[in-house]
């Protein structure tokens, strides 16, 4: 039954597309924090308090971050909350209106090269239209692919399923109607006044 749960939230997720904002892949990374340590030969940055990563229209939040670089340039960066509080991250995603996600959780990796962000324990991901959440959804852990707007979500922090490891959740919000087209007048039969 978890299962099929898991399969009909997961169909419901991909539903209403809109990729996250292209212009961000092309943006510089600013990085700030109270204090930084810069490793040319492992290209590695580790960065500890108040870490806030801003590339476009994404900001990524932790109280510790480890970022490295592969040859070709491509970043992987792996966010640590402080004790009790999570770290975050908020993205605008293409498309009509003011569409954005918005993820926390107790540790948050982002891959550059393939634009995918993963949330370990708590783990929490909402889409909104301005502010107001169209879907939210809740488990242990939860991996977004900003290119192709899909997300899983696994019922233990190491990413999988584990069998009696708990449930996902997911709250999708009704769809707005368009107002119904004005009925025209009925017009009599014909022959009867």
């Amino acid at each position: 039954m978890k299962n099929i749960l898991l399969l009909t939230l997961f169909s419901l997720a991909v539903m209403g597309t809109a990729h996250a904002e292209k212009a961000d892949s092309e943006k510089e990374a600013v990085i700030t924090a109270q204090r930084g340590l810069v490793d040319d030969v492992k290209q590695t940055r580790t960065l500890t308090g108040d870490v806030v990563l801003v590339k476009g229209t994404l900001t990524m939040k932790a109280g510790r971050a480890l970022i490295t670089e592969d040859p070709q340039g491509y970043q992987f960066i792996t966010f640590w909350a402080d004790p009790g509080k999570l770290a975050t991250f908020r993205q605008k995603r293409d498309g009509a209106g003011d569409l954005w996600v918005e993820g926390e959780a107790e540790r948050v990796e982002y891959n550059n090269k393939t634009e995918v962000v993963k949330l370990f324990s708590k783990a929490k991901l909402t889409r909104l239209e301005g502010t107001k959440p169209t879907d939210v959804a809740n488990g242990a852990f939860i991996s977004y692919d900003s290119r192709n707007e899909v997300f899983t979500m696994e019922n233990s922090d190491s990413g999988t399923n584990a069998p009696g490891g708990g449930s996902v959740r997911m709250v999708i919000q009704p769809k707005t109607k368009a107002p119904a087209a004005e009925k025209a007048p009925a017009t009599p039969a014909p022959g009867k006044k």
